[in-house]
């Protein structure tokens, strides 16, 4: 064990005077310390000399910690860096084991130690979207050891992302990829954000963006009712409702004698069930929509609803003569812009969406358990009717 510092281990190390430096006959080991740099020593033990350190202690025993040997440092050089290490608190043991210890830790298992941390959180649509983009937009980087993911390696990827899914997707992927680093900075996985810096794939789309006439006009015609995504998206023009609940709706939930969709509490996004009325243009794309024998969902030919909307989106807007980026989400709030044009009171409209906000909020909403049943339909019947002058 190296001595504590007394008045005959405290010399002013320099390239002189370590050269007088020698253990005495029989001594295995001897640390002599600098006297102008508290922690920096110069430590001889069996025949090897080596610059050292001893970091202020933190709550436990404090050892020394080699920094290089004197052959291949010079003091001045040893000094620097026991400088740095001593000022900036930090314990080069601890630093190498934490870095073993990333350099083991791959994307791929960040990823799913995310996932199952934000489960507890995040809606199940939310947490199907996130998992979309970590799963399959940056499986790229799966393999990876966490701490070597460079800002190029996150620009190369969101170049891809783009290319394949769109501005739109690459911009929620990015997103996604830079929270799930700065959750990994805060549980000590690693030390910074390869995100931060890079280049946005597109330009952010306006949260109140609404489609004009011709806009909407063309996004119909080029969306014709013979595909999935067609008919989902003609039904959300003509209905206001949100993607994912069309995209999931079942032949159960249909009434075809009362012109109605039954979305059950289970399926809706705020947990409370939701009847939308049907206007005759929507009744028959639900109406058309082939049924399989076996299969309840209405939409998509896979194991589950339809998905694959990022693809046909840009697919969709390649055909389109539309500037101003736009989403489909964005449909909803054209809808409801309409109906409101057309003189669809505020409540009614809100009814339509399902939403429990302004006038069904609060204690308004407790009190208030009208369906409006009758005005809903006059506004999407309207709309419809409306929307076929145009298109």
């Amino acid at each position: 064990m190296a001595r504590r510092a007394d008045a005959n281990n405290l010399v002013r190390l320099s390239r002189t005077t370590i050269k007088t430096l020698a253990l005495e006959p029989d001594q295995p080991e001897r640390v002599w310390w600098d006297c102008d740099l508290p922690g920096f020593g110069y430590r001889l033990r069996n025949g090897r000399a080596t610059w050292v350190i001893r970091p202020p202690r933190n709550g436990g025993r404090s050892s020394l910690i080699t920094i290089g040997q004197v052959h291949l440092m010079e003091v001045a050089a040893a000094r620097r860096a026991a400088l740095e290490q001593l000022a900036n608190g930090t314990n080069p043991r601890e630093t190498r084991r934490t870095e073993r210890a990333q350099a083991g830790l791959t994307v791929e298992t960040v990823f799913e130690r995310y996932s199952d941390d934000a489960q507890k959180r995040l809606r199940p649509s939310t947490l199907a979207n996130l998992k979309t983009h970590l799963n399959q937009h940056w499986k790229g980087l799966h393999a990876a050891p966490l701490a070597s993911v460079r800002r190029a390696d996150v620009a190369e990827q969101l170049r891809s992302i783009t290319a394949s899914s769109g501005p739109h997707a690459a911009l929620r992927a990015r997103r996604t990829l830079s929270t799930v680093f700065a959750w990994a900075i805060g549980e000590g996985l690693v030390e910074a954000n390869p995100v931060v810096g890079t280049n946005p794939p597109g330009v952010e789309v306006r949260r109140d963006r609404v489609l004009n006439e011709r806009e909407l006009a063309d996004v119909w015609g080029a969306c014709p009712p013979t595909t999935h995504f067609g008919r989902i998206i003609r039904l959300l023009i003509l209905t206001g409702q949100r993607r994912d609940e069309v995209a999931g709706m079942t032949w159960g939930e249909i009434d075809f004698q009362g012109a109605l969709w039954r979305l059950p509490a289970a399926r809706s996004k705020n947990g409370i069930a939701h009847d939308v009325p049907l206007s005759k243009p929507a009744l028959d794309i639900v109406a058309d929509a082939p049924q399989r024998e076996g299969r309840a969902l209405v939409f998509g030919d896979g194991a589950g609803p339809f998905s694959g909307f990022s693809k046909a989106k840009v697919r969709l807007d390649k055909t389109l003569d539309i500037n101003e980026p736009w989403r489909i989400h964005d449909l909803r709030r054209t809808a409801a812009t309409g109906m409101a044009d057309l003189g669809a009171l505020p409540h009614v409209v809100e009814a339509v969406l399902n939403h429990v906000s302004g006038s069904r909020a609060g204690v308004a909403g407790i009190y208030n358990r009208a369906t409006y049943a009758a005005e809903k339909r006059a506004a999407l019947d309207l709309w419809a009717e409306t929307f076929k002058s145009f298109r």
